[in-house]
């Protein structure tokens, strides 16, 4: 297929969103919800299919063509197009966003199909999906800030679907609120940008497509050759940008926003944390790379603050009860490893992480909620023991997405997906030496931190296996009613007795055996003859010079086999036998390292007192003070002035004919006496 059919990839999950917006109810009432759900699932795989025929066409290290549907402004000479750019970053989007998020839609027909407005769901979920596509698609800024805008109004909705809850309602604001934390610095740095082009002479190779400047075709070669002559602006550029992708992609501080996300159904979980919203900031540095290039300080911040969320997330893990909880702050953590890719310079290894992370990640989110849909929609691991008996499907998908994210492999024959993909990102970083300040090798010391976080995941992972599949099912038969975590308004029951957990339907473990599938094989297919590393940068990456991920001297594969399996082991030996009676339902009894993880180390609570209560006392005392006092202190004083002034002559408006007539005389004899003096004045 040609690569001039790529708006199709958008056009279908538009549709579906106007069918599901304008008549989703209608259908459902007519020809009921299993139609409404196909209709919704459709367009999600007729994107994914059209995606995938023209990707097979693509040639890597060819010019990328540019696919102008027509001109949406124009300003005299000026004029941005609607154009979509396909190239092997945007299309290897594309397949991800499609793919995983099809199966996600068929999923979610069954986890909600007891939910009252089905159609309303759907609406936010196709137009979800669109958002991303734009963000990813687009062929100039515009355009991609235009999708970035658009993913955070479909992540308000989504979170925010039940928001008859108020923990949802909250948890939809703070996503929305922190992520325009982030949108403020994307922002300024694509208008330090503009700025800087408008104000460079344009290349002689480019002259005359000054009217197309924020092309990427156009923008980035002009822009690596403005950053040449001023490497001082690339730093100032690259911080910004980072702060936008540290806003969608959950980077400290601004990770605050991603774990209360799991108030949304887990289908929303799903598809956040694995094949959208949260991979953005990852797109970002990749499509933009060639400004952090030319600054090795924003490399370097980049790299230390990768590796301290990666580490910070997997710390907190350990202290989570709610299952999705865990898997929240895991995800935190994997994107810690992407940034350290990306800081590092190994961009490909950043994006391959990425694509393994869909993979697995969306697997244990679906099979945490079909965990979730058997227990009632219980969440909290305390509660759960021995559901191997009775989700054998879920059981066994689970654990090879636990194997993936816990990389496990044997270097040189066969490993799960993620042992591929975050060993690329731990070489790249051992062996950089671009991300430095003060001479400091920060990169570096980043790939030792995230070896430490691998064996940590694997630990944290074994956990949440134990806990929910293996052990005594005695916990859950006698469940105290405070521990009910009612999650899903109307269909939502209380556990007891004689509750007996049950796997899900075909909806719903199809996906998951189609991940399992991709958890186990796709890393090894993908990183066959470094074929996702030619595809994605055929050519040299680094405008200054080859960004090697084989780091010398250090034997990486047994070092990361050993932080796998040893993590697994250990985790086992902790959590075979079920919990620890100071880890249980008595929170008192909680260690202070166990109670400091499960309250994310007072961040979480120090930054909503100083963003909330914080920002209401300086509401306060700017009302008091400058309104209160200044503002409303010279509008009463001109007041008492004008009162005071108008008093004054409402004494000489009495009415009295004989007081008026004596003014009229004064006046007179006063301007006999002016001109009198004038004309004396005159005369000397």
């Amino acid at each position: 297929m040609s690569y001039q059919s790529i708006w199709l990839v958008l056009l279908f999950p538009i549709l579906g969103f106007l069918i599901q917006s304008l008549a989703g109810t209608r259908i459902e009432k007519a020809l009921g919800r299993k139609a409404l759900g196909a209709i919704a699932v459709f367009p999600i795989v007729l994107s994914f299919i059209v995606g995938l025929m023209i990707t097979i066409g693509i040639k890597p290290g060819e010019p990328a063509p540019m696919v102008t549907l027509g001109d949406w402004i124009t300003a005299g000479g000026f004029r941005i197009p609607f154009e979509f750019i396909v190239d092997p970053l945007s299309m290897t989007m594309v397949l991800i966003i499609t793919g995983i998020g099809a199966l996600i839609h068929l999923y979610a027909t069954g986890y909600m199909s007891d939910e009252k407005e089905y159609a309303r769901f759907f609406t936010y979920m196709n137009l979800f999906i669109a958002s991303m596509l734009v963000l990813v698609l687009g062929g100039n800024l515009v355009l991609l800030y235009v999708g970035w805008e658009g993913v955070g109004v479909c992540s308000y909705l989504l979170i925010g679907f039940w928001y008859t809850d108020i923990a949802n309602a909250k948890a939809a604001n703070k996503a929305f609120i922190v992520n325009r934390i982030g949108d403020w610095g994307l922002s300024l740095g694509l208008m330090l940008i503009v700025a800087l082009l408008a104000t460079s002479p344009m290349p002689r190779e480019m002259v005359g497509m000054d009217h197309r400047f924020l092309s990427y075709d156009v923008m980035l070669p002009w822009l690596e050759t403005v950053l040449k002559a001023h490497p001082a602006m690339a730093t100032g550029i690259a911080l910004l940008l980072f702060v936008g992708a540290a806003g969608k992609s959950a980077q400290f501080p601004l990770y605050l926003w991603l774990p209360d996300a799991m108030a949304g159904p887990t289908p929303v979980s799903a598809l956040i944390h694995a094949a959208t919203m949260v991979t953005s900031g990852v797109v970002l540095l990749n499509r933009m790379h060639i400004v952090f290039e030319f600054s090795p300080v924003a490399s370097a911040v980049i790299c230390v603050i990768g590796a301290f969320t990666a580490l910070f997330a997997a710390l907190i893990a350990f202290g989570q009860s709610d299952i999705k909880k865990v898997l929240a702050y895991s995800t935190v953590s994997q994107l810690g490893f992407m940034f350290i890719a990306c800081g590092s310079g190994a961009y490909w290894a950043g994006m391959f992480h990425v694509t393994t992370h869909a993979f697995f990640k969306a697997l244990l989110f679906l099979g945490a909620g079909a965990v979730i849909h058997a227990m009632a929609h219980n969440q909290d691991m305390r509660n759960y023991g021995n559901l191997r008996k009775y989700l054998p499907i879920t059981f066994w998908t689970m654990i090879l997405g636990t194997l993936a994210i816990c990389a496990v492999g044997i270097p040189g024959v066969f490993g799960f997906a993620g042992f591929y993909s975050k060993e690329a990102i731990l070489g790249g970083a051992l062996a950089n030496t671009h991300a430095q300040i003060g001479g400091v090798q920060l990169g570096q010391i980043a790939g030792w931190v995230g070896l430490g976080v691998a064996a940590l995941t694997s630990i944290y992972m074994t956990r949440l296996t134990c806990l929910t599949f293996l052990g005594k099912e005695e916990r859950w038969r006698s469940i105290p009613a405070q521990h009910h975590d009612e999650d899903h308004g109307d269909a939502h029951h209380e556990l007891d007795e004689n509750h007996t957990p049950h796997e899900v339907p075909p909806s719903m473990w199809i996906p998951l055996v189609v991940l399992a599938v991709l958890s186990v094989g796709g890393g090894f297919m993908l990183s066959k003859g470094d074929a996702f590393e030619k595809w994605l940068y055929p050519t040299d990456l680094s405008v200054l010079g080859h960004v090697s991920t084989e780091p010398s001297n250090i034997p990486l594969a047994l070092y990361s086999t050993i932080a796998a399996v040893g993590g697994i082991l250990l985790g086992l030996a902790f959590y075979l036998k079920g919990l620890p009676k100071n880890q249980g339902f008595d929170e008192s009894k909680w260690s202070p390292l166990r109670r400091a993880e499960r309250d994310q180390f007072g961040f979480d609570k120090a930054a909503t007192v100083a963003a909330v209560e914080g920002g209401g006392d300086i509401a306060r005392g700017l009302w008091l003070w400058v309104d209160n006092g200044l503002i409303n202190g010279i509008v009463e004083g001109l007041g008492s002035l004008s009162a005071g002034i108008g008093g004054l002559l409402r004494r000489w408006q009495s009415g009295t004919i004989r007081l008026y007539a004596l003014m009229m005389l004064s006046g007179l004899v006063g301007l006999i006496w002016f001109f009198a003096t004038v004309v004396a004045k005159g005369g000397r």
